[in-house]
C-alpha cells in the first residue's frame, strides 16, 4: 500500500450555532482544508462524510454528504456517507486513507460534521441515547449513566480499587480547560479549578457537570493524498498517516478478563506504525467524561493501572509535558460535536505537528502523535466502535 499524507485540515469552531445548518458548518471546515492543502475542488477524487445523528435531529437522511459537499462546490465525484457513532469522522478519515493507500485515487477528502443545537435539548439527548443498543437506551442508560455505573467502567469501583477521589476525576477537566482557554475554536474557553469542577452540579454521581462534554455544533475536514504527490500541492510539512485502525466492540460476559478493546485497538495501531506508547509526543483522546481520560492513559499504555492522576500531577500530560494529552482542550472543553470529533482531533494534531497551534503550541513540536476515538454502547459491555490513528512527520 502507498504512503498517505494529510496535506490540509480545516475546522469550524465548536459551540452553539443555532441558525447554521449542517451544510454551512461543513462549508467552513471543507474550504479551510482545501485552502490549507492548496487544492481545488476539481482535484478531489472521492469524499467520505461522517455524521452521526443528523438524520434524527435535522430530518435530512441518506444523502447528507452530498448535500454538504454540493453546498461547498464539490459534486460529480463518489461521495460516501459514514455513520459510526462518535467515531464517524475517524471512520471517514479511514475511508479516505484506504482509497489513497490502495491506489484507487490520488487525492481524497474526509469530512465530519454535526448539528446538535436544534432548540430542543430533550430531542438531542434522545438522539444521543439512540447511539447505543436499543435495549440500553430504552432502560434510560445514557452515556453519563454508563460511565458512572456500567460494569466495565464503574467510576465508584475505580475509586475503591485505586483510591481515586473526586479531585482526581476533576484533574483532566482542569488540565483540558486550561488548554481550551487558549484555543480560539473551543466551545468552552474558561480555565477551571479543581474546586469549580468538583462543586459543579452532579449529573450522575460521581460525575459533575464540568466533568462531562456538552452538546455542540461543529465540523472538521482533512485532505489526504499519496505522500509522493504532497509537494505538488503544498510546501507545508506533510503529516503521514502511519496507521489507522478501526475496531468494533467485543461481547463480554461479566467475568471476561480479555484486554479492553481500546487497549487492543491502540496496540494494533502501534504495531502497524512500528512504534510503542513511549514514542508518542502528543495525544488527542476521547474524554467524553473527564475520568475516562485517566482510564485511557492505562489502555493506551501511557501508565500502569491506577497511575493516571499521577501523570497529571507530575506534569507529564500537561501542555508542555513529555506527552501532552488533549492540547485542543479535549471533548469537555474544545467540544464534542459527535460526528465531527475524530477529525477535530486530527486537525489539532496536524496543527501541533506543523507548529501552527498558536498560544497552545507544544514547545517541542511533536513528530509522532495519536488520535484515539470511540463511541456507542453495546449490551456486551464494550463501546460499539474504537479508532486509533497514528501520525508522523
Amino acid at each position: 500500500m502507498r504512503e498517505v499524507a494529510i496535506i490540509g485540515v480545516g475546522a469550524h469552531a465548536t459551540g452553539q450555532f443555532t441558525e447554521k445548518p449542517l451544510k454551512e458548518l461543513g462549508y467552513t471546515a471543507i474550504w479551510g482544508a482545501l485552502d490549507d492543502a492548496g487544492v481545488k475542488p476539481a482535484d478531489i477524487n472521492v469524499a467520505y462524510v461522517g455524521n452521526s445523528i443528523g438524520g434524527l435531529l435535522t430530518g435530512q437522511e441518506g444523502v447528507r454528504g452530498q448535500v454538504v459537499l454540493q453546498h461547498s462546490g464539490i459534486t460529480g465525484i463518489p461521495i460516501v456517507n459514514v455513520e459510526n457513532a462518535c467515531a464517524s469522522a475517524a471512520t471517514a478519515l479511514r475511508g479516505a486513507w484506504l482509497e489513497v493507500a490502495s491506489g484507487a485515487v490520488d487525492v481524497a477528502l474526509a469530512v465530519g460534521v454535526e448539528k446538535m443545537f436544534i432548540g430542543d435539548s430533550a430531542r438531542t439527548i434522545g438522539a444521543l441515547s439512540a447511539v447505543s443498543e436499543l435495549d440500553l437506551s430504552q432502560m434510560g442508560m445514557q452515556f453519563t449513566t454508563s460511565y458512572a455505573i456500567h460494569p466495565k467502567i464503574n467510576l465508584k469501583a475505580r475509586m475503591k480499587e485505586y483510591g481515586w477521589t473526586l479531585a482526581d476525576f476533576a484533574k483532566p477537566a482542569v488540565k483540558n480547560s486550561f488548554n481550551g482557554s487558549l484555543n480560539p475554536l473551543a466551545q468552552h474557553r474558561r480555565a477551571l479549578t479543581i474546586e469549580q469542577v468538583v462543586q459543579s452540579r452532579i449529573v450522575v454521581d460521581p460525575l459533575t457537570l464540568y466533568m462531562c462534554a456538552s452538546i455542540s455544533d461543529g465540523a472538521a475536514a482533512a485532505v489526504v493524498c499519496s505522500a509522493d504527490l504532497a509537494k505538488k500541492f503544498t510546501s507545508k510539512t506533510p503529516v503521514r498517516i502511519a496507521s489507522c485502525v478501526l475496531r468494533s466492540g467485543v461481547y463480554r460476559l461479566p467475568d471476561d478478563n480479555r484486554p479492553d478493546t481500546a487497549a487492543t485497538t491502540a496496540q494494533a495501531a502501534y504495531e502497524v506504525a512500528g512504534i510503542g506508547p513511549e514514542d508518542l509526543e502528543a495525544v488527542e483522546l476521547h474524554d467524553a467524561m473527564a475520568p475516562a481520560e485517566l482510564m485511557l492513559y492505562e489502555r493506551l499504555g501511557l501508565c500502569g493501572p491506577g497511575e493516571g492522576p499521577k501523570l497529571i500531577d507530575d506534569g507529564i500530560t500537561m501542555l508542555q509535558g513529555r506527552v501532552p494529552v488533549n492540547p485542543s482542550g479535549g471533548l469537555c472543553s474544545r467540544g464534542h460535536p459527535v460526528g465531527a470529533t475524530g477529525l477535530l482531533q486530527i486537525a489539532e494534531l496536524v496543527w501541533q505537528m506543523r507548529g501552527e497551534a498558536g498560544e497552545r503550541q507544544i514547545d517541542k513540536r511533536p513528530k509522532v502523535a495519536m488520535a484515539q476515538n470511540q463511541g456507542g454502547l453495546l449490551l456486551g459491555q464494550d463501546s460499539a466502535v474504537y479508532s486509533c490513528t497514528i501520525l508522523k512527520t
